[in-house]
């Protein structure tokens, strides 16, 4: 095989790669690598209200509509009093939000950058990449296509790999936490299926998060810093649920909705997180590869939509302005999003001696 002469070479397929993929590929050749064999299962997370306008300007709404994903009504919160308070859609202007069914929904961003010009590589990875010998303004790559190597000159590199960053710190690029927060999750099902409802619950080592699955499923995730006893007490699914039981609110709730508990469970990272750098000469960081979000924000999928779209945007004429611009969009990102987390953390003082909050109630400033 000779070289692969493309337009954009994209390291992940997830939400903000596909959203890349699909707003570029009707003008430029776009590849995107993706190293799992199939889209991989997903616990599911929510999509706001806004997300909607997004999606229009993406050409996707209507689509995304006829994807059937579950209404978000209603949330109903315990944070900053005892009192349980409920926050209906309707008072919503841009109406309801969604609980996504993750994996239909990656798999449908991935289907329509491909019906709109871009290839998708599974199993796939990129080895390496310098700038090109023959041009300075493109890249010579070598990626691995299930098990073979191939050629690759590419104008663009965008990383689109989450958290881990990939291509970024290959480039030497530092990535910045702010905290130390990390996930403990389970999913199960309700018994009753008018449980269309989420639920935030602060205590004293950290915060619980539950909401409606697809198919009457439901995730009740705990959220603390990894440094902390209760991390190491929750990192396996008995000790999580012996923790939930001391949340008689919570528990209260889930009861209601005939909650049971199923096997899958998980522990993973969910810090804020920055790059030092989000652009340079022909590279861009997308999603949250650039930036990542504090789950409490809900905005960790819309961000990577917009990002995508904003790349995109950036790279059909990709020159300093372009890439200046592209960075100053995320910097007032980032700048919104750390004085709103701040904001709703400080909203929560019922227990301000204790370790979790105390951290949240200083300045965010890098770990």
């Amino acid at each position: 095989m000779g070289t692969l002469q493309i337009d954009a070479l994209v390291l992940g397929a997830g939400p903000a790669g596909s959203a890349f993929a699909l707003n570029l590929a009707p003008f430029q050749k776009v590849v995107m690598l993706e190293a799992s064999p199939a889209a991989a299962m997903r616990i599911g997370e929510s999509l706001p209200a806004a997300a909607g306008k997004l999606l229009a300007d993406m050409g996707l709404y209507e689509a995304f509509l006829q994807q059937g994903h579950q209404p978000a009504h209603l949330n109903i919160s315990q944070w900053g009093s005892d009192l349980a308070t409920e926050q209906d859609a309707m008072r919503n202007l841009d109406g309801h939000g969604w609980y996504l069914d993750r994996h239909r929904f990656d798999c449908w961003l991935q289907d329509v950058a491909q019906e709109r010009g871009a290839a998708l590589l599974r199993q796939s990875k990129l080895l390496s990449f310098a700038p090109a010998k023959s041009n300075a303004e493109y890249w010579d790559a070598v990626i691995a296509v299930q098990g073979k190597t191939v050629q690759v000159e590419t104008k663009m590199l965008i990383d689109a790999s989450g958290r881990k960053s990939l291509l970024t710190r290959q480039l030497g690029i530092a990535r910045k936490a702010t905290d130390k927060l990390v996930c403990s999750w389970l999913v199960g099902r309700d018994t009753d299926n008018t449980a269309g409802s989420s639920h935030i619950s602060a205590e004293a080592g950290g915060w619980w998060y539950s909401s409606s699955l697809p198919g009457q499923g439901r995730i009740v995730a705990f959220y603390t810093d990894a440094d902390l006893p209760a991390a190491a007490a929750c990192n396996h699914q008995q000790g999580l649920l012996q923790r939930l039981r001391q949340n008689p609110q919570l528990t209260a709730c889930l009861d209601e909705y005939g909650f049971v508990p199923g096997q899958q469970h998980g522990y993973c990272a969910a810090h804020t997180a920055v790059l030092e750098q989000f652009a340079g000469s022909n590279w861009l960081a997308i999603g949250d590869a650039a930036l990542s979000f504090d789950p409490l924000s809900s905005q960790g999928i819309f961000n990577a939509l917009y990002t995508g779209l904003a790349a995109a945007e950036a790279v059909s004429h990709y020159d300093a302005d372009a890439q200046a611009g592209y960075i100053a969009e995320l910097n007032s990102i980032q700048a919104a999003y750390l004085h709103h987390l701040r904001v709703w953390y400080e909203q929560e003082q019922r227990w301000a001696d204790q370790p979790f909050w105390q951290r949240r109630n200083t300045s965010l400033t890098p770990a």
